[in-house]
């Protein structure tokens, strides 16, 4: 070759195509292909063996036949040691490109194309908010912190000549973990899960549309708002000096959620707890979460932990088990500023100027130099109008105000969590824990289940959807919900809890919970599957998570069909009797389905034009009301019913619902062929394990998996995504269930992707084929089982004393 190995992949990385490198080394593409399946093998991790680190006492790891890391330690430091080992064996690239997002410095290895998203972090200060929580945490978390940094550090000495292929292809060499690292990852999933900068702009936009009143009140509808997590009868009585008829609001979210139930011992055949946990997040080949079980010390806990963050945030231990989903309740705000016109970085509050706080962020950015950047604060928090979503960048200056801005206790609780014996240890390891919150659903062996809200969440004085009004102390937050009056339930009579994403509770509980759920169907289908059964399996909970029931369409259709009945040409009767045969499953090889998502999405296009756009028709991306469509399908739903506020100004509702249905028909023949019995949903809806990556050049062709069609949505319970382009993007990327009755006890999981993010590893989107097909592995806590099944086995021992 004229080329080395580590100039063809610095120029993979670049952006340059694979054919223009093959020229370029002078080789066909048969050999480079054999060359770069060489290069990833080499690079993923030897198999077994002994080792040497920074522990006291002989760790093992073992791993089972999916690569599932099994740690074994004597303590409780060296389990961490072997648990950062492990992670770092298994995702070391990612862990260095999951510390870059959340310190702002992707730009040093990817160019321009981060910028944007180290500019947010930055102005939001995320490097900052990790310092100050790694100087605010207790001994004993720093301790395992610490030794989970040492872990990651001694795996990168073992294999500084074989980093992960993506370092070559950067050209960079990652640097020393530290427990920092590790703070400011969590830090920035919980910016992920609570900042979510659309779900207060898309209303504050709409609002300057429509003015208040019942439009604007139209375009804030949910869909199933009565769907509650913890029915009446289950509060706290309302203290004094807080309205209890305060409404929370529904509207728009992204609507990406999770879903996590419980079935007591009334309702289980084994007669001892469910608990199963299916948290919803982007697809891709590098999993954002590790499977592993953690047995040494304190610790005997099995489940998935986000990457980075030294802890089991979903599964179970020998006596507890537990499920989280994303609640949904506000825990930030928007300020609109006012701002002196004499002094422009003065802001108003309470009728008196007060100087703004100026800090400069410095952003390297990877063949441009260096981008200085001011970052200017109010009181409520940092000026954010140069980070908002482009069609909300000049409605400023705007701030904001976020309770992950503080220490927020999340990683302390989650290692209490591990270590609970009971679900009242559990519910008091919960107490630290500020940002995010969470729907958290638990149940222990001796039969005891619940629900508890974790986090804590502002009390506002008023409801409000947009921005508030940064100078006027009314709308400053008034406090937080006592830890204590947080919505929770423990052991109801009805037998189970599941929460989907959807409201807490009803407008009577006693604090304003300031929530944004978009759409409480999911939860509705969970309940009435439940509902359905006297008793359930573990089986009966696994297939539950693979439901593709869309209650919205089955909602939707009678208005649907009344709007289109007797109109048209064959193809649309023909289509209107695929819609009337439909029971709504998004089932992948389903005509009806496909004509129904891509008629919603064509309506959503109609509804969003009539009051933001100038010409009614299909949005083109980038459109200020494509933005605003994103998050609309609540009201959308609700007017294919009826349109009592007048939405439709130009024409008519039912001539508006067919000229989308003749759009959506159009759309599906110019895609799919002019024969309706040969449309189906999976021929749109295809789940792409994506590299991050991916988009580099030809690198995607490279490091991506899948590719396959599949059933479901963003809105069914087997969730796969929602996307302009019908992709399959995020959605139950992990499921999980587990009976306490298994005695040893066990838990059984999947990934669509898999355990190593090594191109070159067997474990690299190995379980994806298990996923589609719904094929549950086991991962047990009884450890000693695994001496003699273990597919592999690492030791690290001690290091010789000097």
């Amino acid at each position: 070759m004229r080329l080395t190995a580590s100039q063809m992949l610095r120029r993979l990385g670049a952006g340059e195509p694979i054919a223009s490198v093959c020229a370029a080394a002078g080789v066909a593409r048969a050999s480079f292909d054999a060359w770069w399946k060489e290069e990833v093998t080499a690079r993923a991790p030897a198999a077994g063996g002994r080792r040497r680190g920074p522990v006291h006492a002989a760790v093992e790891i073992r791993r089972d036949g999916k690569g599932i890391p099994h740690v074994v330690a004597a303590s409780d430091e060296d389990l961490f040691v072997g648990y950062g080992y492990a992670e770092a064996e298994d995702r070391l690239w990612q862990l260095d490109y999951l510390r870059r997002r959340a310190l702002g410095t992707l730009s040093e290895i990817l160019g321009p194309e981060a910028f944007a998203y180290d500019l947010t972090v930055r102005t939001v200060g995320l490097p900052r908010i990790a310092a100050a929580e790694l100087d605010a945490l207790p001994a004993e978390t720093r301790r395992l912190v610490e030794a989970y940094a040492a872990g990651v550090n001694a795996l990168m000495e073992a294999t500084r000549d074989r980093l992960p292929i993506e370092f070559a292809l950067l050209d960079y060499e990652p640097d020393p973990w530290r427990p920092l690292d590790c703070l400011a990852i969590m830090g920035e999933f919980r910016w992920y899960l609570t900042g979510r900068f659309p779900v207060i702009v898309l209303p504050e936009l709409a609002r300057r549309v429509l003015g208040e009143g019942a439009l604007y009140e139209t375009f804030l509808t949910a869909e199933a708002p009565d769907e509650v997590i913890v029915p009446p009868g289950h509060y706290a009585a309302a203290p004094a000096g807080i309205d209890p008829a305060a409404s929370p609001l529904g509207g728009p979210d992204d609507g990406t959620g999770s879903n996590n139930w419980v079935i007591g011992p009334s309702r289980s055949a084994s007669g001892r707890p469910l608990v199963a946990s299916d948290p919803h997040i982007a697809f891709g080949a590098l999993s954002c979460w590790h499977q592993v079980h953690l047995a040494g010390g304190s610790f005997n806990v099995a489940g998935a932990g986000y990457v980075g963050m030294p802890a089991v945030m979903i599964g179970r231990n020998r006596r507890v088990a537990w499920g989280v989903t994303n609640n949904l309740c506000s825990q930030r705000d928007l300020y609109l500023e006012r701002t002196d016109p004499q002094h422009p970085r003065r802001y108003l509050y309470d009728g008196r100027w007060e100087p703004a706080r100026e800090r400069v962020e410095e952003v390297a950015i990877k063949g441009q130099g260096t981008v200085r950047k001011t970052v200017s604060a109010s009181r409520h928090g940092p000026i954010v109008d140069e980070v908002l979503p482009p069609a909300a960048r000049q409605t400023g200056p705007v701030s904001l105000r976020w309770m992950g801005a503080t220490p927020c206790g999340w990683l302390t609780a989650l290692l209490g969590m591990n270590r609970s014996e009971t679900t009242d240890d559990l519910r008091t390891a919960m107490r630290p824990w500020v940002c995010p919150t969470f729907s958290v659903v638990f149940a222990g062996v001796d039969g005891r289940f619940g629900y508890q809200c974790s986090g804590r969440i502002p009390v506002r004085a008023r409801a409000e959807r947009g921005y508030r009004r940064g100078w006027d102390p009314a709308d400053a937050w008034q406090g937080l919900i006592p830890v204590d009056a947080m919505p929770a339930m423990r052991d109801p009579a009805r037998g189970f809890i599941a929460t989907a994403n959807n409201r807490p509770a009803l407008a009577d509980f006693p604090y304003p919970l300031s929530n944004t759920s978009p759409s409480g169907y999911r939860a509705r289908r969970i309940r009435q599957l439940i509902e359905e059964q006297p008793v359930l399996t573990r089986a009966d909970c696994q297939r539950l998570q693979y439901d593709v029931r869309l209650l919205r369409a089955t909602e939707a259709l009678p208005a649907l069909l009344r709007a289109l009945d007797g109109g048209g040409d064959e193809r649309t009767r023909q289509a209107r009797a695929w819609l009337h045969a439909w029971n709504g499953d998004m089932h992948k090889d389903s005509p009806a389905a496909a004509i129904f998502e891509v008629f919603f999405h064509r309506w959503l296009d109609r509804v969003i034009s009539e009051r933001f756009s100038g010409e009614r028709g299909t949005l083109a991306v980038g459109d200020p009301a494509a933005f605003v469509a994103g998050g609309v399908t609540g009201f959308a739903t609700a007017l294919l019913q009826s349109d009592p506020a007048g939405w439709f100004a130009a024409e008519a509702r039912e001539p508006a619902i067919r000229r989308a249905f003749a759009a959506a028909l159009a759309e599906l023949t110019q895609r799919l062929g002019p024969d309706p019995a040969a449309w189906s949903w999976g021929r749109l809806h295809v789940l792409t394990l994506r590299h991050p990556l991916s988009g580099r050049g030809q690198l995607g062709e490279l490091l991506d998996r899948g590719g396959e069609p599949v059933s479901g949505n963003g809105f069914t319970v087997g969730n796969t995504g929602y996307a302009p382009d019908y992709a399959a993007t995020a959605g139950a990327n992990h499921r999980y269930v587990t009976d306490l009755a298994d005695d040893p006890p066990v838990m059984w999981a999947i990934d669509a992707a898999g355990t190593s993010g090594h191109p070159g590893s067997p474990h690299y989107c190995d379980q994806f084929a298990d996923w589609l097909r719904g094929q549950y592995h086991a991962i047990p806590l009884d450890s000693s089982n695994l001496r003699t099944s273990a597919a592999e086995l690492l030791v690290i021992g001690p290091r010789a004393s000097a």
